[in-house]
């Protein structure tokens, strides 16, 4: 078979739209885009009124009784640095409460007025109500979905659904869909194309609106993988709904984003919600449940006093590329890692940019068909929170970027403290043992040198602690009641008494891991303080379970660190190991516990005892079921793809398709030399058959050398070799090119 009609491209021509890199130093005013005078409403400035007023009052509040907690005559050290790590704690905490209590309002008012509605409706029908879904789409919008060494099926699968949801709208022709790979893994590589013209194949004439680019080198991750779609091809599409490799969209989510936006002239960036769904291992699912049922009053809560300041996520979002594009260009931070080189945690920075030029950035939160996925164990989670992490701490660097709004340096300062929080709690924790020491073994200075009539007597209010203690317990559980209470208002489709059972399940079970991200999230800060760069690694998406070995690797310190702080503090005082039991707890059963929430086979036992589960597993939407049964037919057999040379010996077809779909060759400059090339070039010269230039080329660099390289290709597939030298084919060596 040869390529379809001679003119088969897997990119579209490209449509160049100019990027340049924004500055960080320094911003003039009048470079605001003057037309954009987008000012945010009454509703607004009264919930922040809300939000940060009862923040204050609840932080005055707390630090005042925490004085008087720790207040003697003349008050230590030690005292104050408790003190006023409380307040910052506290005040973080209390933030949160604060806009889920606005949260849980807005959508308590918007459910009584709900039901109001319905019952008119339902008496004295309406039919002049106009539908969203009857308005044109004026603009065409690429759907973009950066990839890096992920699952090809997974990415395809997910692909093909959503343009076929999009399709059922009526509004395909709006549309086109990039997979932009960034991926280093030859095999990887090779397998994103292979079912990527399989892609092709599944859907008709619309399928071929799917494109797919890898880029050679990965220069700047993410953001310079977006940034090469944006200048190359940008020009051509008005607007970009970017997606994560585990992102899912209904077409009727996405028309009404790019409806929203052609609606807006103001609008920059519009970030819908996306759920959590798809999960099954235990953890997974304390999460997804988490997002399904606090969720809802935790954003709108944050939507009402946002306004028009909102934040981008970095995924399922609709932007203006335009905008995009002259603004958010993003430069390298001078120095080394992890406080220098590329930007990670990018999302924030691009909102505050395109914010700062004028352009208004919205969160849409009741805007339903918008899914994500989350890390399957505790582990994953806490290896992504790595880079996560290093992300929010280089903001540090950029909360005094000229020319930020200020409610934009606030959600930079909700990231920092995102981490920040971990070695403060710990820290706080440290020095209330210190405390107890000092009470327990230290001889009190009854009378100082000054001249006094009464002696200084220490002074640590037990009973006034335990009340603050309950104060801050009640500030983070509140919201948890909060959202369960709406969730009852609104309806629940598994019942009231398995709803408020799987809440005190989440409960219990989340108190217990926090004392280990505590932990873990405080030596990461510490070691990202210190100089130690995190990395880029792949995110696992699958459910398959971590081995015992790995586990007691990961969680033995933190075992080890709750026995010697269980034994430490009951010699203390037995008020003491009472008062750290609950944190003591945690790390002691860190092995057992994450190992137990790692299992599929227990979370799912728990979804079919109807806990934990969310609306969207007892009725999926079509392209959550869709996408399944996309990746399961795309999934090749097993050691199809284990070295991707044999493969594309073995399959004429695909090899075609591969030595099209690469870049156009460089002219080598003179002076320079690929070490590289090189050395892969003199082995495959020397090589006498296939199966010794497999044997020698093995490292992944040498395979990737070789698939990038039309001349070496060549070389390789010319050399002789017999059906024994390679693997089996991908799909049995079937190419769809239909």
């Amino acid at each position: 078979m040869t390529l379809k009609d001679s003119v088969f491209v897997a990119m579209p021509p490209e449509h160049p739209l100019s990027m340049p890199v924004a500055s960080l130093r320094s911003w003039d005013s009048r470079q605001d885009r003057l037309r954009v005078t987008v000012h945010d409403h009454l509703g607004t400035w009264l919930a922040r009124v809300f939000v940060f007023g009862l923040t204050l009052l609840l932080t005055a509040y707390g630090a005042y009784e925490m004085h008087r907690v720790v207040s003697v005559w003349q008050t230590t050290v030690l005292q104050w640095v408790l003190l006023f790590l409380f307040v910052i704690n506290f005040s973080w905490i209390a933030l949160a409460f604060s806009s889920a209590c606005m949260g849980f309002a807005l959508l308590f008012i918007r459910s009584i007025r709900g039901r109001i509605k319905t019952w008119k409706q339902k008496h004295f029908p309406d039919s002049t109500v106009p539908s969203l879904d009857s308005c044109p789409l004026k603009n065409r919008t690429a759907l973009v979905m950066p990839v890096y060494n992920e699952s090809p099926e997974r990415v395809f699968g997910a692909i093909t659904a959503i343009r076929e949801s999009v399709d059922a709208t009526g509004h395909g022709d709006a549309f086109d869909y990039f997979v932009l790979s960034d991926s280093t893994n030859p095999e990887v590589w090779l397998e994103e194309e292979a079912l990527f013209l399989q892609a092709r194949g599944l859907g008709g004439a619309s399928a071929d609106r799917v494109f797919y680019r890898h880029r050679a080198q990965n220069t700047e991750r993410k953001i310079g993988n977006i940034r090469d779609f944006v200048t190359r091809w940008g020009g051509a599409y008005e607007h970009m709904i970017i997606l994560d490799a585990d992102s899912l969209m209904t077409g009727t989510c996405i028309v009404h984003l790019v409806q929203a936006m052609e609606a807006d002239p103001y609008a920059g960036i519009i970030q819908s919600l996306p759920l959590i769904i798809n999960r099954n291992t235990l953890f997974a699912r304390l999460q997804q449940f988490a997002a399904c049922v606090y969720g809802p009053i935790i954003v709108h809560g944050l939507a009402s006093w946002m306004g028009i300041d909102g934040n981008y996520w970095g995924h399922n979002a609709i932007i203006r590329l335009k905008a995009f594009a002259a603004h958010c260009g993003l430069p390298e931070l001078s120095g080394p890692p992890p406080f220098g080189g590329p930007i990670l945690s990018h999302d924030f920075i691009e909102a505050a940019l395109i914010r700062r030029a004028g352009w208004s950035v919205t969160l849409l939160p009741d805007l339903s068909g918008s899914y994500e996925e989350s890390p399957p164990t505790l582990i994953d989670l806490m290896e992504r929170d790595r880079r996560w992490c290093q992300g929010n701490l280089q903001h540090i660097r950029l909360l005094g970027t000229p020319g930020f709004k200020l409610a934009s340096r606030q959600h930079l300062m909700t990231g920092i403290m995102g981490y920040l929080a971990a070695p403060f709690w710990f820290l706080q924790l440290l020095i209330g043992i210190l405390l107890v020491l000092q009470t327990q073994y230290v001889r009190p200075e009854y009378f100082s040198h000054e001249f006094a009539l009464f002696p200084t007597w220490p002074r640590f209010d037990a009973e006034r602690a335990l009340w603050l203690f309950a104060l801050t317990m009640g500030i983070l559980l509140i919201p948890k009641v909060l959202g369960t209470l709406l969730t009852l208002i609104r309806g629940w489709n598994g019942g009231a008494f398995k709803l408020c059972i799987s809440t005190i399940f989440e409960v219990i079970l989340s108190a217990l891991v926090a004392p280990i991200l505590m932990v873990v999230q405080s030596f990461t800060v510490t070691h990202i303080l210190l100089g130690s760069d995190s990395g880029w690694k792949t995110q696992r998406r699958d459910d398959g379970s971590l081995t015992w070995g790995a586990i007691i690797r990961y969680h033995l310190g933190h075992t080890l660190l709750g026995l010697f702080a269980s034994i430490a503090s009951f010699m203390i005082a037995l008020s003491l190991f009472a008062w750290m039991s609950p944190t003591v707890m945690g790390l002691l059963l860190s092995i057992p516990l994450s190992w137990m929430t790692g299992l599929p086979s227990v979370g799912l036992a728990l979804k079919r005892f109807g806990l934990l589960q969310i609306p969207e597993e007892i009725n999926p939407p079509q392209v959550l079921v869709r996408a399944s049964e996309l990746t399961a037919s795309l999934r090749p057999k097993p050691g199809s793809y284990s070295n991707s040379l044999a493969v594309l010996a073995a399959n004429p077809l695909l090899r075609e398709y591969h030595v099209n779909m690469l870049p156009a060759e460089k002219v080598k400059k003179r002076g320079v030399v690929n070490a590289l090339h090189l050395v892969v070039t003199e082995k495959l010269n020397d090589a006498q058959n296939f199966r010794e230039a497999l044997s020698w080329l093995e490292s992944l660099e040498e395979r990737r050398a070789v698939l990038s390289d039309r001349t070496l290709i060549h070389i390789l597939t010319g050399l002789p070799f017999s059906s024994h030298d390679l693997s089996p084919s991908p799909s049995g060596g079937q190419v769809c090119a239909e």
